[in-house]
């Protein structure tokens, strides 16, 4: 059994293996592993509980631990995903709202489960590092504009 040198270690209440699938079958490079289900009783949950499901988002080692109602998650942390077009930017955001998430603005969004994931177009990173700085700005303002990331309006407000 391989254990990553760095893992990311999601907090949930009680629903980490049924977030754990949703990334699975969302996101590519994705998949669910280990499920450990509590040896014994335990103050939030009892023996057999799942506790722990080690899952991979994008590539990224993640562990999901079913600690209970005491902590939430908030924007502090999030997970950018780089997409190359529309149709991509479209699908992970349409699926990360649909399944009881929230938009937000400027690419970011929340998954039911109170995650915050950032729909990145490559085409956005590209326009507000844009060597001529007006066209960065323009970029820039744009997407201050939006909830979900609209390529072309980025790349027309970029050309100016």
């Amino acid at each position: 059994m391989e254990h990553p040198k760095n893992t990311i270690c999601l907090w949930y209440n009680g629903d980490a293996e049924e977030a754990a699938r949703f990334y699975a079958q969302t996101f590519p490079d994705s998949s669910v592993g280990e499920i450990l289900h509590a040896p014994g009783d335990y103050p939030s949950g009892a023996q057999g509980d799942v506790l722990t499901v080690k899952f991979t988002v994008l590539g990224t080692p993640c562990l999901g631990l079913n600690g209970g109602p005491a902590f939430q998650h908030n924007e502090a942390f999030s997970f950018q995903v780089a997409t190359k077009d529309q149709e991509e930017t479209d699908r992970y955001w349409n699926a990360i709202v649909g399944n009881g998430g929230e938009e937000s603005a400027c690419g970011w969004c929340k998954d039911k489960w109170g995650i915050s994931w950032q729909i990145t177009p490559v085409a956005l990173t590209e326009a507000i590092a844009d060597p001529d700085r007006a066209a960065a700005r323009r970029a820039f303002e744009a997407m201050m504009e939006m909830g979900k990331i609209d390529i072309s309006a980025i790349e027309a407000a970029r050309r100016g």
